[in-house]
């Protein structure tokens, strides 16, 4: 069974380098839906049992838009445990403002995954992101009759999760940097328990000639 996933399409606060986190949720750029649509494209051929989203708006629109261009119909299943990570009071501030006042804490964010304690803002810890979003693609896995399943979710989410899901540890999570908007990640699995196999990374080939800055923030 091979499991797809993709980060939403570049919204107004990626354009602005502000956080968005669980809670914030700016709109999709205009130009996001050429991006959007060119995955969709991309992804047309694909028979998808069920394409599983993040409840936030940035994230099921991209979902409902790539949907547009598949050739079979596939359900759309939105989902809390999908949504980015909790980033408490960071949610909405400029990302370099608030580095100046968190430097440690949003280095390890971006690079150390390990050491990462978000108390100082009330963020999310790694961990519980790691065992609602993982655990929905477990269940996922266990409910799909044969795949494939597709997944729309964020950046700072999917990046370490997608991982995690491969077996790597809290302190590799990130050795290969941050999702880009609308790229292409896949996993492959033969049995129902992760670690799975991944057989395309952060893959945004298709996006060529879309007028879309490529930015992996987080």
């Amino acid at each position: 069974m091979k499991l797809y996933f993709t980060r939403h399409g570049k919204t107004q606060w990626n354009q602005e380098k502000r956080f968005q986190g669980m809670m914030g949720d700016s709109p999709l750029l205009p130009e996001s839906f050429a991006a959007i649509e060119a995955l969709g494209k991309t992804l047309k051929d694909i028979p998808f049992e069920k394409i599983y989203t993040s409840s936030q708006k940035r994230a099921y629109l991209t979902a409902e838009g790539i949907s547009q261009h598949l050739e079979q119909p596939v359900p759309i299943v939105k989902t809390d445990d999908l949504r980015e990570l909790g980033l408490g009071s960071l949610e909405g501030q400029l990302i370099e403002e608030m580095r100046e006042k968190y430097p440690t804490d949003l280095d390890n964010l971006r690079h150390h995954l390990e050491n990462y304690h978000p108390e100082a803002f009330g963020g999310e810890p790694i961990e519980d992101m790691l065992a609602r979003v993982d655990g929905l693609v477990g269940e996922a896995v266990l409910e799909a009759k044969e795949g494939p399943l597709l997944f729309v979710g964020h950046g700072a989410a999917l990046t370490a999760a997608i991982q995690s899901l491969t077996g790597k540890p809290l302190s590799q999570l990130r050795e290969q940097g941050g999702l880009f908007n609308n790229s292409l990640t896949v996993l492959e699995t033969d049995h129902f328990e992760p670690p799975y196999k991944m057989v395309k990374w952060n893959d945004v080939s298709f996006l060529a000639g879309v007028n879309q800055q490529i930015d992996a923030m987080l």
